[in-house]
């Protein structure tokens, strides 16, 4: 498909005519053809026109409909083969295998949301009978489902071009749950997101969906997104990226005449705690594939292990020594954006002038006239931690803080000084386990996914996966972005009471046409 330089409106090309914009090749930030013509609040007005007139038709469809649609966008994406990910590949500097895998991915998360809108258990369906007989008060007949919440805008994600951006998890949950959807593209890959849209607006004419199901806008700044997220046809947004970012959607939200939910994933460093039986038993092993996992994709993971904690003894220092050596072979590498690894190179600057804040190892220096980033490990006690606020602000990249704990009573304390997260990690043995259940309840306070013996950087999408977590992780810690229960965001219950059965929707009707499980007077059945 040839990349225009336009919005996607509908089933419309739109030229925005409020500037350009070029997406830049993530190496040589050199710009790349073509322009793209910028939209404002007309074409936020149009989209949103479009997604309410669609809303009520497109929540109406048979999961079979709304599954094959999904399943189409899938294919669709697939069908754009290697032009896709070879211009994904320029505008983000990520390896081709890399996004390769990341288009795996979207694919994948596409078509697990085809299998729950085919399941139905997303609507739970809950039945009531009439007891008419019922001493001393007859009981009514109530019924629940959940319907989707109106049309959701999405905001593309820098760091995921594929997997979080126009076809991402967001939108494959939203388009799932009934909603239609309004993504704004990420101004770093505007051609990336221009293919998958087109790919996306494809299935909705092979469908012979409402045209306003889904919509694509382009716009510098700050302007368009506020004014999407301001823009009453919107009920609900999804968004990965700073918390910076993040809170200015809540807030726009939250000043609204009818204030919406921003479903923000911001901030998290991903404390992973080093119990000492598994340093005992494994310190080399822990400090090699630490550093792997910090390293990789040049620490542009939300769920990157930016902080480490343990107690002080002689195999916490067999763990530094042998993530020192690590670290030192590690190559700089190009970051997403200019920005980016501006934003990198400050932080990594304000920690190696911390006081009480020493290096542990640095990687190899970028090439002159190059913006690799350079891998960095730091260390410092807790107590110097526990006094700086600042030591846990999130440095996206290749970046870590270990920490030396004194005792398990400071360990407890580094817990619980955290702020929330999206991940907590437990390097552990069975002589671990009384601390460990000292820190499994305060963790469960703190993140949304804890985990054994491994490394956070990998989140399957799966049924029982959480991708959220306490504030500043999310703007809402109820809730997933990752996982067949991502589409509980955009769902909310609606009850019936005595409704006749010829009006009710079709997961509630006596015959259950959906054929669906459904719980009926506190049972599980299938009828």
């Amino acid at each position: 498909m040839p990349i225009t330089g336009n919005m996607l409106i509908g089933a419309s090309s739109v030229r925005g005519n409020l500037g350009t914009l070029r997406a830049i090749d993530a190496v040589t930030r050199a710009d790349l053809e073509p322009e793209f013509g910028l939209g404002g609040s007309a074409e936020v007005d149009r989209a949103a026109s479009l997604a309410q007139a669609a809303f009520d038709t497109y929540r109406a469809t048979t999961p079979e409909v709304r599954a094959k649609f999904l399943e189409a966008i899938a294919q669709n994406i697939l069908d754009l083969g290697d032009e896709l990910i070879n211009r994904a590949h320029q505008e983000s500097a990520l390896p081709i295998a890399r996004l390769q895998g990341e288009r795996g991915r979207t694919v994948g998360q596409l078509r697990m949301f085809a299998q729950v809108v085919r399941s139905g258990h997303h609507l739970t369906a809950t039945i009531d009978p009439a007891q008419p007989e019922r001493k001393p008060m007859p009981r009514v007949d109530l019924r629940l489902a959940k319907i989707p919440l109106g049309p959701v805008a999405v905001f593309g994600a820098s760091n995921f071009p594929l997997a979080f951006s126009v076809a991402g998890g967001d939108t494959a949950s939203a388009l799932a749950a009934g909603a239609p959807v309004i993504v704004k593209a990420h101004s770093a890959h505007l051609g990336t997101s221009e293919l998958v849209g087109q790919a996306i607006q494809k299935a909705v004419a092979d469908a012979g969906l409402p045209e306003g199901v889904f919509s694509l806008l382009i716009g510098a700044g700050r302007q368009l997104g506020e004014a999407l997220v301001a823009h009453p046809v919107i009920k609900a947004v999804g968004f990965t990226g700073s918390r910076q970012g993040g809170l200015a959607l809540v807030r726009i939200a939250n000043a609204r005449p009818e204030p919406i939910p921003v479903y923000a994933e911001m901030s998290s460093i991903n404390p992973v705690f080093l119990l000492p039986g598994a340093l005992a038993a494994r310190a080399e092993k822990i400090g090699q594939d630490f550093v792997d996992s910090l390293t990789m994709g040049v620490g542009q993971f939300c769920t990157n292990p930016g902080l480490v904690v343990a107690l002080d003894s002689p195999d916490l220092q067999r763990f530094r020594q042998a993530a020192a050596e690590a670290v030192v072979k590690k190559g700089s590498a190009t970051m997403l954006t200019p920005g980016i690894f501006d934003a990198y190179e400050k932080g990594v600057s304000q920690l190696r002038s911390q006081a009480g804040v020493t290096s542990l190892g640095e990687g190899v220096e970028a090439e002159a006239g190059t913006w690799g980033a350079r891998p960095a490990v730091f260390v410092t006690d807790a107590s110097t931690f526990l006094a700086s606020h600042a030591l846990q602000d999130e440095v996206f990249g290749p970046s870590s803080l270990v920490l030396v704990a004194r005792d398990v009573d400071e360990l407890i304390a580094i817990a619980e000084h955290v702020e929330g997260q999206l991940t907590a990690t437990l390097q552990l043995e069975a002589s671990d386990d009384d601390i460990a259940r000292r820190l499994l309840p305060v963790l469960e306070r703190k993140v949304g996914r804890i985990l054994a013996n491994g490394f956070p950087t990998g989140v399957e999408v799966g049924y029982a996966m959480v991708h959220g977590g306490p504030f500043p992780a999310t703007s809402n810690a109820a809730f997933t972005s990752v996982g067949a229960s991502a589409i509980d965001r955009f769902l909310r219950p609606v009850s019936y009471q005595d409704l006749p059965d010829r009006l009710l929707p079709p997961a509630l009707q006596d015959a259950n046409p959906l054929n669906l499980w459904r719980l009926k007077d506190g049972e599980r059945v299938k009828g």
